[in-house]
C-alpha cells in the first residue's frame, strides 16, 4: 500500500513512516521545509513539498495514495483555536478526495479531557465537546461514507527526542526552581511510547474500520503528583502544590492542560487491532532518557 503521511518528520509521524516502511508499505511524506524534506527521503520515503494550509497539495498527496494518516498539527498553543481551524479544514480537504474511494484515512486526536466512564476515558467516551475538532472531523467524514477512523493519543507519546508537554514541564521546573503538579495532584495523565503508538497507527489503516476510534494508551493512569516527584528527585528540586493563578504562573500556556484528567483505557481498541504496548512506560523512560 502506498501512504501519505502528513507530519511525517515529526516525533510521532517519523515514528509512523518507519513502521509503514518495515512492514512493507511505500510511504508519501509531507514535508513542510527542505530541512523536514531531508529527514523524509533519508527514511527512504517520497516527498511532498507543502504545508497542512496547502490544499492542493494535500489533495495531490491524497490522491496519489492508497491510504492516508493524518499525524500533522500545528502545535502552537497560543493559538490553539487558530491551529485547530487549520486541521479541520486539512481534514476535510483531505477527506473529500478520498470520497468514494474506500481508501482508508486515519485522523490524530486526543484523549485528554474527553469524559470518563466508571473513572476512565474509554473508546465510547465523547469528543462531542473536546476543544480539538480532529475526531469530530473525521467522524462528520465517516458519516458522509468515507472510510475515515480516529487514533486517539494520550498527553505523553513519549520517547527519546521528545519535545512535547513532559519535556516542557521538566523546563518549568528548571525555571522556576520547583517540581509542581497541581492542586492535590491526584489528577491522571495516561501515556504510550511512540513506538507503540506508530504500531497502532499503521494496524487502524490495515484493517481500517470506518468510523472507529481508538484509544492508543500503554500507561493508563499516572498520578501527576508522581511526575512532579520524579522530576524533583531527578532535579533535586523541591515538589510542591499549586492552585489558583500558581497553576498558570508556573506551567505558563500549559496551566489550561495540566490540571486534566486523562485516566484512559485501551481494551477495545487492543481487541480490535490486535495491538498491545510492548516498550517501556513513561516513568521508566523519563528516568532513563529525558534528564
Amino acid at each position: 500500500m502506498k501512504v501519505f503521511v502528513t507530519g511525517a518528520s515529526g516525533f510521532i509521524g517519523s515514528a509512523v513512516v518507519q513502521e509503514l516502511i518495515g512492514a512493507g508499505h511505500a510511504v508519501i511524506g509531507l514535508a513542510r521545509s527542505e530541512e523536514s524534506a531531508k529527514k523524509i527521503s533519508d527514511t527512504g520515503a517520497e516527498v511532498l513539498l507543502g504545508t497542512l494550509e496547502d490544499l492542493e497539495v494535500l489533495k495531490l498527496g491524497a490522491s496519489l495514495a492508497d491510504g492516508v494518516i493524518h499525524t500533522a498539527f500545528i502545535h502552537d498553543f497560543t493559538q490553539y483555536l487558530k491551529a485547530g481551524d487549520v486541521d479541520k479544514s486539512a481534514i476535510n480537504t483531505i477527506g473529500e478526495e478520498l470520497k468514494g474511494t474506500n481508501k482508508p484515512l486515519v485522523v490524530t486526536s486526543g484523549i485528554l479531557a474527553l469524559p470518563p466512564i466508571d473513572g476512565f476515558i474509554t473508546e465510547e467516551s465523547s469528543a462531542e465537546n473536546a476543544p480539538r475538532t480532529s475526531e469530530s472531523t473525521a467522524l462528520a467524514l465517516a458519516g458522509k461514507g468515507i472510510h475515515a477512523s480516529v487514533v486517539r493519543l494520550p498527553p505523553s507519546v513519549h520517547g527519546k527526542g521528545d519535545k512535547g508537554f513532559i519535556p516542557f514541564i521538566i523546563g518549568q521546573a528548571r525555571k522556576n526552581g520547583i517540581s509542581a503538579y497541581p492542586e492535590q495532584g491526584q489528577n491522571c495523565w495516561s501515556a504510550v511510547h511512540r513506538l507503540d503508538a506508530a504500531k497502532a497507527f499503521r494496524l487502524a489503516l490495515e484493517k481500517a474500520e470506518k468510523g472507529a476510534v481508538y484509544n492508543v494508551v500503554g500507561d493508563n493512569a499516572i498520578q501527576t503528583k508522581k511526575i512532579a516527584e520524579l522530576i524533583g528527585d531527578k532535579l533535586n528540586l523541591p515538589v510542591q502544590s499549586v492552585s489558583g493563578e500558581e497553576i498558570a504562573n508556573h506551567f505558563d500556556w500549559m496551566g489550561r492542560f495540566i490540571a486534566f484528567e486523562g485516566a484512559a483505557v485501551s481494551t477495545k481498541t487492543q481487541n480490535q487491532l490486535g495491538w498491545k504496548p510492548e516498550h517501556i512506560g513513561l516513568l521508566e523512560d523519563m528516568q532513563e532518557n529525558y534528564f
